[in-house]
C-alpha cells in the first residue's frame, strides 16, 4: 500500500465536490469527512458495518463511527496526515457502493 498523502489545494476541492453529490460533508472543527447512513433496521444497518469492517481491515484504513439502531455516523479522516487523504476518499466510495 502506498502512504497516504494529506489532500490539498484542487484535488482537495474536486474530492470535496464529489464526495458531497453523496452526502457526505466536511466534520464540524477537524478536517475530516462525516455522513448519517440509514438503513431500514438494525440488522441492515450492522450487516453493512460488518462489510465496511472488512474493507477497512484490507485497506488498513478504519473509520469513526457509531452506530444507534438503525442510523450508522461515520467520521473519515487520516491520522498519519493530519487530516483528509485519498485513503479517506475511496473508503467513502466503497461505503456508499456499499450501503446501494
Amino acid at each position: 500500500m502506498t502512504k497516504p498523502v494529506k489532500l490539498e489545494g484542487d484535488d482537495r476541492d474536486k474530492a470535496l465536490a464529489a464526495l458531497a453529490d453523496h452526502g457526505w460533508s466536511i466534520a464540524d472543527g477537524r478536517d475530516a469527512i462525516s455522513k448519517t447512513f440509514a438503513f431500514s433496521d438494525f440488522n441492515e444497518a450492522f450487516g453493512w458495518m460488518t462489510r465496511v469492517a472488512l474493507v477497512a481491515e484490507h485497506m488498513n484504513h478504519h473509520p469513526e463511527w457509531s452506530n444507534v439502531y438503525k442510523t450508522v455516523e461515520v467520521t473519515l479522516s487520516t491520522h498519519d496526515v493530519g487530516g483528509l487523504s485519498q485513503l479517506d476518499v475511496a473508503m467513502a466510495s466503497k461505503m456508499d457502493r456499499l450501503a446501494g
